[in-house]
């Protein structure tokens, strides 16, 4: 999700970066590796055919020939906020870019999907940063840095909504999602 004011140059330096990452074999060391089966891949290609019907396709798009389930890494512009593409989790390497008018605007569109793992904001404004700790409604927020590598044992992760129970790995409460609780109540004093 982009702001107007800068939308234009962000849709450009991501499918400028997109376009340089190279897809192959782990072993060759490639920026992006297969998906895990043919089921991801498939899965993959029906949301890069919902974008073509329902944005603008700016790179990738495709399978990949190679020993193993490639998708060349896609992005899509125009997208419109309540698509499948800004409304389910695609888990392969499909990026929505998502024109809103301001920030509250942005904020309104990144809350508004039925999922909550992960948020990102990259700013300069220091308002717009406190505002995102309160108001963006996501389980792991990470501002002005990227938005994957949570260290685990340090940083508890888990999300909201239809990304988790708000109870996050590695925090203090995870063991009792492990746990069995039970309630017993007994009246005293009916016994010997």
């Amino acid at each position: 999700i982009a702001v107007d004011s800068i939308h234009d140059a962000l849709l450009e330096r991501v499918a400028d970066l997109v376009e340089d990452l190279t897809v192959g074999p782990a072993d060759e060391n490639p920026d992006y590796s297969a998906l895990i089966n043919e089921k991801a891949r498939a899965k993959s290609l029906e949301y890069i055919d919902v974008g073509r019907k329902t944005a603008r396709l700016i790179t990738g798009g495709k399978s990949v020939e190679g020993d193993g389930y490639y998708v060349a890494p896609t992005v899509f512009a125009d997208v419109d906020p309540e698509s499948r593409l800004a409304q389910e989790e695609i888990f392969g390497p499909v990026v929505s870019v998502i024109r809103a008018q301001d920030f509250d605007d942005a904020l309104a569109i990144a809350n508004n999907t039925p999922f909550g793992l992960t948020g990102g904001l990259i700013s300069q404004d220091q308002s717009r940063l406190d505002r995102a700790k309160v108001e963006f409604e996501v389980g792991n927020l990470y501002l002005n840095r990227k938005i994957t590598g949570a260290l685990v044992g340090l940083q508890p992760f888990g999300g909201l909504r239809l990304s988790g129970t708000t109870v996050k790995a590695g925090g203090p409460y995870y063991l009792r999602s492990f746990l069995a609780e039970k309630t017993i109540v007994e009246k005293l004093g009916l016994t010997d």
